[in-house]
């Protein structure tokens, strides 16, 4: 099976790594790469935003199924104009990305639904959004309704904040995803995520993961993309992960379906797991990042396999994933300034040396020079991931790789997994 990969992130390398260990993989291909995908993958320059040279590739190269990484080519369309093609796709349609691509979107689907979620009010009036204010009290969550690469959220601790959170995103800090903005209430708890599959009829439960959101230890700072994660979340039992597939995940493939626009592909639910029982905070339609990657660490399923019965509506007939029941754990190392202005062009060395004992560097945003020189080229830049016995274990493998990269001009958190650990060690 040929497959092409769409992506150049750390979610993208993890699935491209997985991907290439199939039997039932031809070739793969990847588009726009960075240097960790091209160990598996053809390398191309496809613009993902130019629909019809997408599909004059897929049919060049004879693809056979299409996976895309990130969010914004399914909120943009993507996947309507490959299978009206005929090709096969991973990703649901631009009318189910909704779920993503606008939180108000998914906070009304909550409500028609009956899902356990946060009270809202989402509006396109900075006057309206002002005066809602004191409805909701402090603190309060503050969000562009739009797609804003991870960073469209605040949570308000004073009025003050909050009201500069709301003048920020009207006043164009995050572009078009701030035109409508989504108030709500903030809910007290722990966060877990939990990610299923389904092709819009069956759905099968994949894994739980915890990130770590806050630039610094001690969840400290701005809100970023994720700084690292774990998988499993064993905060999230059992017993939670049903009630989750029955109230939550179930009720959305469901409404979904009911209303037109079947979901096909990966339901990543962002929870709140609260004294009234867990609670959807958002949805993504792809897998996350740096999430994606402690999965696929632990997944001992064929992923091809996977996503193209998702693709051919054959959920059903396969065999559930499996999953080693050792953690993983990723820690980040980004660039100097994230999330804010990230300084470019960094030197990186010491991957071979890190990896050396089992642990797996996935390139995030990595690029080569002109003298094959592997440098930084974004916020995020390296996933360093390993396993172990206990997340404590996993956790000392990823920071002894960590200390084995030369990245002067990279940084982390040094505190992943901090919770899960000190849980195990109660």
């Amino acid at each position: 099976m040929n497959i092409l990969l769409l992506g150049a992130g750390g979610r993208e390398h993890a699935l491209a790594w997985k991907l290439a260990q199939s039997p039932r993989l031809g070739k793969l291909h990847a588009a726009p790469g960075n240097p960790g995908i091209a160990e598996h993958a053809q390398i191309h320059a496809l613009d993902v935003t130019d629909h019809a040279a997408v599909i004059a590739f897929c049919e060049a190269e004879t693809i056979d199924l299409v996976v895309i990484g990130p969010e914004a080519p399914l909120v943009d369309g993507l996947a309507d104009s490959l299978r009206g093609v005929g090709i096969s796709v991973f990703g649901p349609s631009q009318a189910a990305a909704q779920l993503e691509g606008s939180k108000g979107f998914t906070k009304d689907l909550c409500t028609r639904a009956g899902i356990p979620t946060a009270g809202y009010l989402r509006t396109t009036d900075q006057a309206e959004a002002l005066a809602a204010l004191d409805r909701f009290g402090l603190p309060v969550v503050i969000k562009a309704d739009g797609l804003a690469a991870g960073k469209g959220v605040v949570i308000a601790e004073t009025a003050e904040e909050a009201r500069a959170a709301i003048a920020d995103m009207f006043g164009g800090q995050f572009g078009s995803a701030g035109a409508e903005v989504v108030i709500e209430e903030f809910m007290e708890g722990e966060e877990a995520s939990f990610f299923a599959l389904t092709d819009g009829a069956t759905i099968v439960a994949l894994a739980s993961a915890q990130d770590h959101k806050r630039v610094g230890d001690g969840d400290t700072g701005p809100n970023t993309g994720g700084m690292g994660a774990y998988s499993p979340a064993r905060v999230l039992t059992p017993e939670l992960e049903r009630e989750v597939i029955t109230r939550i995940i179930a009720p959305t493939v469901k409404t979904m379906a009911d209303e037109g626009t079947p979901y096909s592909g990966v339901l990543y639910a962002g929870l709140m797991l609260t004294a009234q029982g867990p609670k959807l905070i958002e949805y993504n339609c792809r897998f996350g990042d740096p999430e994606c990657q402690v999965l696929m660490m632990r997944m001992e399923s064929d992923l091809v396999e996977l996503l193209s019965a998702v693709a051919e509506n054959r959920l059903a007939a396969i065999q559930p994933p499996a999953f080693s029941p050792e953690p993983a754990l990723t820690v980040v190392m980004a660039a100097q300034g994230y999330p804010g202005t990230p300084k470019k062009g960094g030197l990186i060395a010491g991957i071979d040396a890190a990896q050396a004992d089992g642990a797996k560097v996935f390139h995030a945003g990595t690029m080569l020079d002109g003298e094959g020189t592997l440098r930084a080229n974004g916020g995020r830049v390296l996933n360093v991931s390993a396993r172990g016995a206990s997340v404590r274990e996993a956790r000392d493998a990823a920071y002894r790789a960590v200390d084995a990269i030369d990245f002067a001009e990279g940084f982390c958190r040094r505190d992943i997994g901090w919770r899960e650990i000190a849980r195990e060690e109660a």
